[in-house]
């Protein structure tokens, strides 16, 4: 959503911030300091206030209670506030319009680019309408020029400075879950990505299908050809696993080694086309001294096979023993479940167990 905040809780607690400021504020310079002004005034500055201060309690205990479009809405309900103020007290001078200063940033730190010129244009409005009712027009026009400049320049500055941070966040993000050599996602990435596959599939919404991949004798290709081309071998390897899936709901992972992962939106059989496809991929690699490596594959599949992710590792790490047990440069599937859950298991479940190639 272009309009979702950036920060859900920081914003919440800028609302609540604020509010528990503006609202004793109000009630103490507007109210208790003033009270010779005109009886409407003070009513009028005092209902607002106490406003401000109850909602700022709400954003503060109970911000779940407030509707979605509250968060964005809020810069330009601050802004029609503010205006209403400097209207009831009669107020044109700069430091009531530097008010304008809190709607603004908060609308360049956590909302769009697009809410955040539109409160620019909100907050020249507001000042316009005061500045032109209490001040001779020459000096109106100045003030107004000026506060809509300085506004417009502040915002272009927070946002900027946000896009460089999101850019600078989002290169850490992908280096600390990154292989740096295969380009994979790292173990702490896969992890993470398991328990969430895993939990999909707990919860009805498709099966999830584990991959472990052993490079077989990876040991004697660096050996052999020295760890530089033991490293050429690896990336293939990735390259592949990457190639052969045909959606974007996978991960491919290096776990460490000659230890790869990858996590499908699959069941047994689709995950077994996927290893045929990774084979057929990596078989057709040029340029690796000795040839494309041969691969060992195990695969077990959420919920046929386990129910938690550590269940389907500890099963799918067993297939890929018996297919290195059996010869390697085979593909293993991790036993059906029990005969007694067999009404439960979809036909797809019943893929044979080992695949040779």
């Amino acid at each position: 959503m272009p309009d979702q905040l950036r920060d859900q809780h920081g914003a919440q607690r800028a609302v609540a911030y604020l509010m528990l400021v503006a609202g004793p504020y109000n009630l103490v310079t507007g109210v208790l300091m003033k009270l010779g002004d005109p009886l409407h005034q003070l009513v009028g500055v005092g209902v607002t206030g106490s406003a401000l201060l109850a909602v700022g309690v709400l954003c503060w205990r109970r911000p779940e209670m407030l509707p979605p479009l509250f968060w964005p809405a809020i810069p330009f309900l601050a802004t029609a506030v503010i205006t209403g103020l400097n209207f009831a007290t009669r107020d044109a001078t700069t430091g009531t319009q530097l008010f304008y200063l809190w709607p603004l940033l908060y609308a360049a730190s956590f909302l769009s680019r697009r809410i955040a010129y539109a409160t620019v244009a909100g907050i020249s409005a507001g000042q316009a309408a005061v500045v032109f009712s209490f001040l001779d027009t020459t000096r109106a026009v100045s003030d107004w020029i000026a506060m809509t400049v300085a506004m417009a320049m502040t915002a272009w500055v927070v946002i900027t400075l946000n896009a460089r941070n999101d850019r600078l966040r989002a290169v850490l993000q992908t280096q600390a879950t990154t292989d740096a050599l295969t380009g994979a996602a790292n173990r702490r990435a896969f992890d993470e990505a398991l328990h969430q596959a895993v939990d999909r599939a707990g919860r009805g919404e498709g099966s999830a299908a584990l991959i472990l991949i052993d490079v077989d004798h990876f040991k004697q290709i660096n050996d052999t050809w020295g760890h530089a081309a033991g490293d050429r071998a690896l990336s293939a390897v990735a390259d592949a696993l990457r190639a052969a899936a045909q959606d974007t709901g996978h991960l491919v992972a290096r776990l460490g080694g000659d230890e790869f992962a990858v996590l499908l939106r699959a069941g047994p059989r689709g995950a077994s086309r996927y290893t045929e496809r990774a084979r057929a991929h990596l078989a057709a690699t040029e340029g690796l001294p000795g040839g494309p490596p041969r691969l060992s594959i195990g695969i077990g599949v959420a919920p046929y096979h386990a129910a938690d992710p550590e269940a389907l590792q500890r099963v799918t790490d067993a297939a890929l023993y018996q297919a290195k047990a059996g010869g390697r440069g085979r593909t293993a599937i991790a036993p059906n479940p029990p005969r007694h859950n067999v009404d439960h298991v979809p036909r797809e479940a019943s893929a044979p167990s080992a695949a040779r190639h």
